[in-house]
């Protein structure tokens, strides 16, 4: 029996197993694709972490997983199916086999919701965004779209129009859905054009975004909007799968989990994207990994 399984190998799992196995814990991690890093290795390029400012996501998942191998590591490639608690150990059903451990982190991490329109996957790092904060500082003084109406939108807007030339906001629907503080501050900027009952149809370019495709749902007409970049923000959805009626989610789907990382199942923590909290980021994602660890540990003590 393992001290502690980590389900996931992107920031915050690779942070947790570096910092479980420095503190000793016989510990595994499971991935169920071909190579670590999760998100990371898909953002062309990080600005905003400390110390390595401009280094390309692919390295940087590399370089964290490298980090874990020379600490030996153990990892595992496998899909983890089903997670049960068994009172003094956990287990976990794999495409592989059952594990059993003292503790388990979860750190499988979100997954953004795609458009699902032509362009969009293979121009993904290359002008399509899913993250204002993480790469709205390439496209300073230049034109870009976002898509959604909610909040996370409306704030995506606000904040790349302090530093893109112009930013369209495309909805499909004919009122936003934002908080209406944020609409209010969205419609002052000068530098911002809503266009209500519109839709994506394709996104273009050869090497990077060049235009958009828009259908305007009223008239039924398409046009090509010239933009440097898209940035999607159409809602995102934890892989939380494995917890839904074990751990307390909010209606979202996030686990509720503190700063500790511990969720309302003993030995069973939370750590990244899955967990409820304001800002996530590459930084806060090896922050909770590195928490959970040390949960984890204390727990196993």
């Amino acid at each position: 029996m393992y001290d502690l399984i980590i389900i996931g190998s992107g920031p915050a799992g690779l942070s947790a197993a570096i910092y479980g196995k420095r503190a000793g814990l016989n510990l595994l991690v499971l991935e169920k694709n071909p190579m670590s890093g999760g998100q990371v290795l898909n953002t062309y390029e990080v600005d905003n972490y400390l110390g390595l400012p401009g280094m390309d996501g692919f390295d940087m998942g590399t370089k964290f997983r490298e980090h874990a191998d020379k600490l030996d590591v153990e990892f595992r490639e496998a899909a983890a199916l089903s997670l049960e608690d068994r009172g003094g150990h956990k287990l976990v059903r794999t495409d592989q086999g059952e594990l059993e451990a003292r503790t388990v982190i979860l750190a499988t991490g979100a997954v953004h919701a795609l458009l699902g329109v032509p362009g969009e996957e293979r121009l993904s790092g290359k002008g399509v965004s899913y993250c204002a904060t993480c790469d709205g500082a390439f496209f300073r003084g230049r034109t870009v779209a976002v898509v959604g109406g909610g909040d996370v939108a409306l704030e995506d807007a606000i904040y790349l129009a302090r530093s893109c030339e112009k930013v369209y906001l495309v909805h499909r629907r004919d009122e936003l859905r934002g908080a209406m503080v944020l609409q209010q501050d969205l419609k002052a900027l000068p530098n911002v054009e809503i266009l209500y009952s519109h839709v994506v149809e394709e996104i273009m370019g050869e090497e990077a975004v060049e235009a958009v495709t828009l259908k305007d749902r009223k008239t039924e007409k398409s046009f090509r909007l010239p933009v440097a970049g898209v940035f999607v923000a159409v809602g995102i959805r934890p892989q939380t799968e494995l917890v839904q009626g074990l751990a307390a989610c909010d209606e979202s789907g996030y686990v509720l989990a503190g700063e500790d990382c511990a969720t309302d199942v003993r030995g069973l923590f939370a750590a990244g994207d899955v967990r409820r909290k304001p800002l996530r980021q590459i930084v806060t994602a090896v922050a909770d990994g590195a928490n959970a660890a040390v949960s984890a540990g204390t727990f196993c003590r």
